[in-house]
């Protein structure tokens, strides 16, 4: 088992939106995501991480500062026309 391994998951999930947004959608899926990023997890570690609370989740990341939040950078709705318009 691997401890590091899941303390760097739930301060992944705490502090990425887009990351918390996958798991919220499909937990699974985004745990291999990170597991094929080279984190170590057993399969016990995963199935906790699985059956975790998405709502205590949510909670949690709101506590925390948003200066530790991962930036997000969305396109505006002009700025994704413009480039979808670009790559026809």
């Amino acid at each position: 088992m691997s401890q590091r391994g899941v303390e760097v998951v739930l301060g992944r999930l705490a502090t990425d939106v887009g990351l918390r947004e996958r798991f919220n959608a499909s937990p699974g899926r985004a745990l291999q995501e990170l597991i094929a990023e080279g984190i170590e997890l057993s399969r016990i570690e995963v199935g906790a991480l699985h059956a975790l609370d998405p709502s205590a989740l949510h909670r949690f990341a709101a506590a925390v500062d948003p200066r530790l939040q991962k930036a997000v950078l969305v396109a505006s709705p002009r700025r994704r026309r413009m480039r979808a318009r670009n790559v026809r």
